[in-house]
């Protein structure tokens, strides 16, 4: 009988467990998109805003810090050909994303060391970083809820909440 009483205890321990993380929230979705003519294509977690403040001194991004630039891992940025990104020249590859936010303007950065869970460990690895340019910021008439990257063939934008920034993407040698 007791040791029905520990089986029945043990059991209903691991159920309860298994409620428990059924509770947890559930992970961004991961997204790939590409641009039209399939030159850049971005992976990337969705975050979504569900009413919190997202960037400054009081948001979920802090002004001045290194953002993985979504959810999850690292954002992911292949080019098919070698392109200038915000006017430095870039070889063709694939290249983690990151940004730095700002009120008027974010530093968006490419860094050529892949498998990154967030920016956690970004100062060690900043020494692969292959390009970073300064882009401003336009502010958005109404909040996006979920954050958005939008490869064009010219362009990469990057919007969420009140803020979209956007860096030229041009094939080299054009």
């Amino acid at each position: 009988m007791k040791k029905l009483a520990v089986l029945f205890t043990l059991l209903f321990a691991v159920v309860s467990l298994v409620q428990a993380q059924d509770k947890k929230p559930p992970m961004s979705p991961k997204i790939t998109a590409e641009s039209p003519d399939k030159n850049i294509k971005v992976i990337y977690g969705q975050p979504s805003k569900r009413g919190r403040v997202i960037f400054g001194e009081n948001g979920l991004e802090k002004y001045g810090k290194v953002w993985r630039t979504g959810a999850n891992e690292a954002t992911e940025v292949t080019f098919k050909s070698d392109v200038m990104f915000g006017g430095k020249m870039v070889k063709a590859g694939t290249y983690t994303l990151y940004t730095i936010p700002n009120a008027k303007e974010w530093d968006v950065l490419l860094n050529s060391t892949l498998g990154q869970w967030g920016a956690y460990d970004y100062e060690k690895i900043k020494g692969s970083d292959v390009a970073m340019v300064k882009v401003p910021v336009s502010m958005n008439k109404t909040p996006i809820e979920k954050l958005t990257i939008t490869p064009a063939n010219s362009s990469i934008a990057i919007a969420w909440d009140n803020m979209t920034v956007s860096v030229p993407v041009m094939k080299h040698g054009m």
